[in-house]
């Protein structure tokens, strides 16, 4: 069943007729790539309706939709067709996507349709990733994996932080990546202790280095931290990593198809606050990766009554954060399978010394 199959036997639960408008849920249902168009859902047909700019690459990509071509000005003209054509008198929209300013325009220009919220059938539709999915998420994890042994031996004093982050983003894209999965994050000494901190043009400080890096492959994203020690590493530092390793570990042993996310966060969290770190950790475990680097579902002690399912890709990446001083974070990559789980991230997770 593709991805368009999937959300028809949903639709008729929000409408006649869904526009889609975000990038992420267009790449999601047509698996093309473009900016500046339409995704219009019917019970029984599919139209990507975009311009002149990309019409001969979707008349040649097309899979399981009709490309549409709108004339300059007129591309809400062209979806008020198309839904009169098939009858469709109730359009759902995306409303955790759409401006006022846009529905508004949607509203007088479509005003022959009632409007019905999507609200988050989307999001919950690309919780469970099917094989084809789980397939490039692997390969921009195994792309991410050889990019952190390329930096092993490329980093030296001489480097910076920004450094670093571009070495990463330059193998990744030379390596089969179409682009980094988000802003690569490379911070160094006591800037270690902000878990998303912004590499700067400073020389790489003695101490911890955090990256937090993963590319993009066919659309969908992975998601890698790996902290190393420029230098040697203390003995509270030491201590900092492996309670960190040891919280990521225990979870990596037990989580599983029906596991519960709050629990899998509790699992963790309750190892780094037994070690003395309450209030160290400040962030969830985990998060879905898909067409977007934060998907549900969340491992986090915000996520209630949310088991995780066949199909689901998640993050397990504990941290420890001392203000001032330096931070450690851990991050892999899992899949969850029928009764298992699949970690699929490759790279050593030994307390690596650069001297």
């Amino acid at each position: 069943m593709t991805n368009i199959e999937k959300f028809q036997a949903v639709l008729p639960e929000y409408g006649d007729a869904a526009l889609i408008t975000s990038a992420e849920n267009q790449l999601y249902l047509t698996d093309f790539p473009f900016e500046d168009g339409f995704v219009l859902i019917t019970k029984k047909n599919a139209y990507l309706v975009c311009d002149f700019r990309y019409i001969e690459d979707a008349k040649h990509a097309e899979n399981g939709w009709q490309a549409v071509l709108f004339a300059p000005g007129k591309r809400l003209a062209t979806v008020s067709e198309l839904l009169a054509n098939e009858n469709c008198k109730t359009l759902a929209f995306e409303d955790g996507d759409v401006c006022v300013g846009d529905f508004e325009l949607f509203k007088k220009a479509l005003g022959n349709v009632e409007w019905s919220p999507l609200e988050n059938a989307m999001t919950v539709l690309r919780e469970c990733k099917n094989e084809e999915e789980v397939s490039r998420i692997k390969e921009a994890q195994r792309i991410t994996d050889a990019a952190f042994q390329y930096i092993l031996g490329r980093i030296n004093p001489s480097m910076t932080e920004t450094d670093v982050a571009l070495e990463l983003e330059y193998y990744m894209r030379q390596h089969g990546g179409q682009s980094a999965a988000f802003q690569t994050i490379a911070i160094s000494g006591d800037a270690t202790s902000v878990p998303h901190g912004v590499p700067k043009p400073r020389k790489l400080q003695p101490g911890f280095l955090t990256m937090d890096f993963g590319c993009q492959y066919k659309g969908y994203k992975s998601d890698m931290t790996r902290t190393i020690v420029i230098g040697k590493a203390t003995d509270e530092m030491k201590r900092v990593y492996n309670t960190v390793l040891t919280a990521q570990s225990a979870v990596l042993q037990v989580i599983s198809e029906g596991c519960d996310c709050m629990e899998m966060d509790k699992v963790a969290r309750d190892i780094i606050n037994n070690a003395g770190y309450e209030g160290c950790f400040g962030h969830g475990l985990g998060h879905g990766v898909g067409v977007l680097i934060h998907e549900s579902p969340n491992l986090s002690p915000l996520t209630k009554n949310k088991k995780l399912a066949p199909g689901n890709v998640v993050t397990v990446e504990p941290g420890i954060y001392l203000e001032g001083k330096f931070g450690v974070r851990i991050e892999d990559m899992v899949i969850v399978g029928n009764g298992c789980a699949e970690d699929i991230t490759e790279s050593p997770k030994d307390l690596i010394e650069i001297l």
